[in-house]
């Protein structure tokens, strides 16, 4: 009897202390979009998370501020840009290789630090019946023309944008991604503060185009059917057709390294990878999940997206210096 007795105390006491591990995570992903699944983790895992949700850029920045003092355990950012950032700064564990041997390489950092939790692409929304009959535009380079004035939205703030101003920047130079975002702000081009309002403001006349993220929209053709927004790619292998990703890494400083390996490994678990592409209409990573019906084929979205590296998109500073330089933040 006292031995069983001491074996159930062991069990509780064990129980208790993997319940009492608190994870933290900074967020860049909304808090409406990831909380569900944060929920989930917990509830199959008992470990807590404490997570603080906030800009991707943002987040970033203060890990990078914070140094070695550093509170969080995990990142998980809106886009690649930010994640390079973390990691040209040393400040990113290299992960086991088990948790990425099996995914394409473009969910994976080359440097084995950061991996994609989902995947996504920039388009062109637009309102089909304000834009109808009119030429479609071949590159998001097009939009600075007159015919686009005061007609079209982006969202200067928002981690996904800053990430494609910094392809541009290493594609096309610094001088030539300048004069793009002053060619637009020539071009009156409508400042919303992220995706979402974008495509609001398309179905409420206020523009007619908008550079986004594929998703949104999505999620209101969900809803209704009807809804009168539209989206399209740019020509094949233009830079308005970028493929990104949302994705996690574990800060050099964490001090719950095995539960911050556990948190990644569930985001790449088939229930995990399921709601983002089920319930967010983001692209899977793991192909043993089938995407959306009302996501483009994966191939298509390669066939269109521009040659670009997502490792090289780690200089969020100098894209932060050059939007404030032309004056969007």
């Amino acid at each position: 009897m006292r031995v069983r007795i001491t074996l159930v105390l062991l069990a509780a006491l064990i129980a208790g202390a993997v319940f009492a591990q608190t994870l933290t995570v900074y967020s860049g992903r909304g808090e409406a979009l990831v909380q569900p699944l944060v929920d989930r983790f917990t509830a199959e895992t008992g470990i807590r998370v404490a997570i603080r949700y906030g800009g991707t850029a943002e987040l970033a920045v203060l890990i990078l501020e914070e140094g070695r003092a550093s509170p969080a355990d995990v990142f998980w950012g809106q886009d690649a840009g930010a994640l390079g950032a973390l990691s040209s700064a040393g400040r990113l564990r290299a992960l086991p290789d088990g948790l990425t041997a099996d995914l394409p390489s473009i969910f994976v950092s080359r440097s084995g630090v950061w991996v994609a939790a989902s995947g996504r692409a920039r388009v062109l929304a637009y309102s089909p019946e304000r834009t109808a009959g009119a030429a479609w535009p071949a590159s998001v380079l097009d939009l600075t023309d007159p015919i686009y004035r005061g007609r079209v939205g982006w969202a200067p703030t928002n981690g996904s944008f800053q990430a494609f101003v910094t392809a541009m920047r290493r594609v096309l130079g610094e001088a030539e991604a300048a004069a793009w975002l002053r060619g637009m702000i020539a071009n009156d081009t409508q400042a919303y503060r992220n995706n979402t309002t974008l495509v609001e403001a398309i179905a409420a006349g206020e523009i007619d185009y908008a550079i986004t993220n594929h998703y949104y929209l999505l999620r209101y053709h969900a809803n209704d059917p009807g809804y009168p927004v539209a989206q399209g790619f740019f020509a094949d292998g233009d830079l308005g057709n970028l493929v990104n990703v949302a994705g996690a890494a574990i800060i050099d400083t964490s001090r719950n390294v095995e539960a911050a390996e556990r948190f990644l490994a569930f985001l790449l678990a088939d229930e995990a990878q399921a709601y983002i592409t089920d319930d967010v209409f983001e692209y899977p990573v793991v192909a043993s999940v089938t995407p959306h019906p009302a996501l483009v084929a994966f191939e298509e979205l390669l066939a269109a997206s521009p040659d670009v590296d997502l490792d090289v998109l780690e200089d969020l500073d100098g894209t932060l210096e050059l939007l404030r330089e032309v004056g969007l933040l």
